[in-house]
């Protein structure tokens, strides 16, 4: 899987386990070396980063015998490094969404042609409910390649006996996601003489599908193994929660316009449906960044309906020095680049806040004065909390690196986290008025989305135990 959060043996798991770092550098220093030796010597270049993991992922697996190994595409499909594999078990798309725009095109048809290219002739895919046009394009690249692709049925048909499964994952979207899973399981199972889990019907290119584009997968009921697998799924970094005392972390590494609507539907229920404080004091803050050629604009428009009370912004690097670890290190981007985008996410924070302003009774028109926010008079000063049922109009912040904004955010009340320092201290006014509010706060709520490698970051400084 990519990308890793922490440690790059996330990508390469076995039983559900990151492979062990002797493991792992037994196997990395074996293909490097086995590529070095046969290298063209006319063009003499190595794979690539994600190109040299995926034959690693390959050689370990074979390496180690596993019985069935899990493959998920880098970007795209058709020219992904991972469509190699001519024959697999089963395929699967899942939800498809606008990301990667540069190298899979900038519509919905154009990515559904790449993901299609993982098709195989003969080869059962599956694909969970899409928009018209794109499944169209779905199942002309499985004629074409004379795959047979059926849709999942929704997760509710797997519920017989009144019984709702129940999935480890929070999140409306991970119902698609969980019903793929168990077509993909199922195709699996049955390979390995399993029976009792609903044949597939073939289905002859002429027939008429009663009105659908592609026919429907049969549904069956789970093994108890399934149900459990599903209840006790985890994975880091979506929709995760971390209670650390007051503060509160929701970390979830949305990063295209229909995840962050996914994002900011879990966050309002999981965050926001909580009992509020007996003293009515709770803080939300926006922890956010993205990278590539991402629509940061549409994405930060989506968040606004959460009404937080900071937006603070800061690159994806966990310290200013990044010399503490090179799992999270990225060659591509300077700091100054990252910076650059980080300040430009501030600047339409509060562009998006003040279009809102109007029309919001949730949010005070932004009080301004040489360009800071400044008290009002009828308000006191800033650094008390007015009786407002929000504290402050949200005023948008930028660090340097994620620990600064992580010891802001948290001022010493997360046991994972020093407290912020007077040399890391923002010379923005909201930043000494907010370090106040978070301090008296009962609760403080913190959603971090953007990016996983943000995620990664964030779940690096408060759960120490994630990099040994």
């Amino acid at each position: 899987s990519s990308p890793h959060l922490v440690q790059v043996r996330e990508r390469i798991r076995i039983n559900g386990q990151p492979i062990s770092k002797e493991l792992f550098s037994k196997y990395f220093w074996l293909v490097y070396n086995r590529l070095e030796e046969t290298k063209d010597p006319a063009h003499a270049s190595m794979p690539a980063y994600f190109r040299f993991l995926t034959i690693m992922a390959f050689h370990v697996f074979l390496q180690e015998k596993v019985d069935l190994a899990v493959v998920e595409v880098g970007i795209g499909g058709a020219y992904d490094c991972t469509n190699i594999i001519r024959a697999p078990v089963v395929c699967g798309v899942s939800s498809l969404g606008i990301d990667h725009t540069s190298i899979l095109g900038d519509t919905m048809e154009k990515i559904a042609w790449q993901k299609g290219g993982i098709f195989k002739p003969g080869v059962p895919a599956f694909t969970v409910a899409q928009p018209e046009r794109p499944l169209e394009v779905l199942r002309d690249r499985a004629q074409e390649r004379d795959c047979p692709l059926y849709l999942c049925p929704e997760l509710d048909a797997f519920e017989g006996d009144h019984r709702a499964l129940e999935l480890g994952l929070a999140g409306a979207h991970q119902r698609s996601n969980a019903t793929l899973a168990l077509q993909l399981a199922r195709t699996w199972l049955q390979r390995r003489g399993c029976q009792g889990l609903g044949e597939l019907k073939e289905v002859p290119p002429s027939t008429e599908l009663a009105g659908r584009l592609v026919p429907l997968a049969p549904t069956f009921r789970p093994t108890d193994a399934m149900i459990q697998g599903l209840r006790d799924t985890e994975w880091l970094g979506r929709t995760q929660v971390l209670p650390h005392g007051p503060v509160t972390w929701y970390l979830d590494g949305a990063h295209t316009t229909s995840s962050i609507q996914a994002c900011v539907r879990w966050f309002r229920q999981a965050a926001l449906n909580q009992d509020k404080p007996h003293d009515g004091s709770e803080v939300r803050v926006l922890l956010f960044n993205a990278t590539g050629d991402r629509d940061t604009a549409a994405l930060l428009k989506l968040l606004l309906p959460c009404h937080f009370d900071y937006a603070v912004f800061c690159p994806n690097f966990t310290e200013v020095s990044m010399a503490s670890n090179a799992d999270q290190q990225n060659f591509n981007v300077t700091l100054e680049n990252a910076l650059t985008r980080c300040l430009e996410n501030q600047r339409t924070w509060t562009r998006l806040l003040e279009e809102k302003g109007g029309q919001d009774p949730w949010l005070p028109t932004p009080l301004r004065a040489g360009g800071l926010l400044q008290p009002a008079p009828a308000r006191g000063t800033l650094l008390l909390v007015p009786p407002a049922p929000r504290p402050l109009n949200s005023p948008a912040l930028v660090f340097p690196c994620l620990a600064q904004a992580l010891r802001w955010v948290a001022q010493g009340r997360d046991p994972w986290l020093a407290a912020p320092t007077a040399s890391g201290a923002h010379p923005h006014p909201a930043a000494s008025s907010g370090a106040v509010l978070l301090r008296e706060a009962a609760a403080v709520r913190v959603l971090v989305t953007g990016s996983l490698h943000l995620v990664g970051g964030v779940l690096r400084l408060l759960d120490p135990a994630l990099s040994q």
